[in-house]
């Protein structure tokens, strides 16, 4: 995914990084992938390679599925691709791939909070990680990255980013901003994805909206500064939005559609999957004050805490017709009685024994 086209420079740095990462054989995560489960082994045909390869922006769009080390049919794939969309594609790589020894690459180090810390500043400090990690230029996405997947897979998918240090898109700093943020309840977090047109292509972007204090603000990553992270001073919802589509107009892309989702929990073993469009909004179809009424309601009902996510609600059981849900009753049980035992006090038989009452008609109690 990318915010906003672009494909010259950036990729000498991503490319090292990989190099490094590819040689050096750091990874903690070599373990095979199943097929079923999103890997791509060598042997893979014609038809999977063809899945992976999602256009965005009219370029193509790669996802590194065989985990680290890659496989070699993954490692040519992303070469091949820097050659074609890089302006010096072929000397880039030559001079890469074939040089005798590659600086090791920095490894920043993971941010912690302290008690110390604002909100803001811990917020900072996750941002200032994730540009040490840089944008990743190559073409290929390092990280594959599931929206269907359980928050404790995708949490998993984090720590690895982590451990491997290497560069990063979009998507995949929206599950590293959640992944930093878990420690912190007071901090809510929502994906927020934009569709966007220019010159004849449709670009996809996504970034984390946060909002902590009554303030909006994000966390993410692009090739664009301004298309990004957003500081937490934004009192609305809309407001957010509309700097974003703002943002987008300086580089002539026309904000088509805009989905918002749910709050995140915060914890990181949950099984529930991340709601990523609870609202959709058709926003060049629409009015500014009506993207600020729907936008401002559906803040308001996610502050409330009123919107469930669609995988909580469980699909009802069809009854079969002419069949009763209540299980059947054996032959030799006693049949129920006609109408349910009174559990009033009694009433006194008139024609009882009249010798408990008194000359009044009361009922003499001892």
């Amino acid at each position: 995914m990318t915010g906003v086209a672009g494909r010259g420079g950036g990729c000498r740095g991503s490319g090292r990084r990989a190099a490094a990462g590819k040689e050096g054989g750091r990874s903690r995560s070599a373990q095979p992938r199943a097929a079923g489960g999103g890997g791509s082994g060598s042997g893979g045909g014609s038809e999977e390679e063809e899945q992976e390869q999602q256009r965005d922006g009219g370029s193509l769009f790669l996802v590194n599925k065989s985990g680290f080390p890659m496989d070699g049919q993954t490692w040519e794939r992303m070469w091949g691709h820097v050659e074609r969309v890089h302006p010096d594609g072929g000397a880039v790589a030559a001079a890469i791939r074939s040089a005798a020894r590659l600086a090791r690459p920095s490894v920043p180090p993971v941010p912690n909070y302290k008690l110390s810390m604002s909100i803001p500043e811990w917020l900072q400090a996750i941002q200032t990680y994730m540009k040490m990690l840089q944008y990743n230029h190559t073409g290929t996405q390092f990280f594959e990255i599931r929206k269907s997947r359980p928050l404790s897979g995708l949490m998993e998918t984090a720590r690895e980013m982590t451990r491997e240090s290497l560069p990063i898109k979009c998507l995949e700093a929206v599950i590293l901003g959640i992944y930093l943020t878990n420690g912190q309840p007071s901090v809510e977090r929502f994906p927020i994805s934009f569709k966007t047109h220019f010159s004849g292509n449709y670009f996809h972007h996504v970034v984390l909206g946060i909002y902590c204090n009554g303030r909006y603000g994000s966390l993410g990553m692009s090739r664009r500064s301004d298309l990004m992270d957003k500081p937490l001073t934004y009192r609305t919802l809309s407001d957010l939005i509309f700097e974003f589509e703002d943002s987008y107009k300086k580089y002539l892309h026309s904000v088509k559609k805009v989905k918002i989702g749910l709050y995140v929990p915060h914890e990181p073993h949950s099984f529930q999957p991340i709601e990523w469009k609870q609202l959709v909004l058709n926003v060049s179809k629409m009015m500014r004050t009506d993207v600020r009424k729907e936008l401002e309601k559906f803040a308001r009902d996610m502050r409330m805490k009123i919107l469930k996510p669609s995988s909580a609600h469980s699909p009802m059981k069809e009854r079969p017709r002419g069949k009763s849900l209540s299980p059947r009753r054996r032959q030799g049980s006693p049949q129920r009685r006609a109408c349910r035992r009174d559990k009033s006090p009694a009433v006194l038989d008139k024609k009882g024994d009249l010798a408990a009452l008194n000359e009044v008609g009361y009922q003499l109690r001892i």
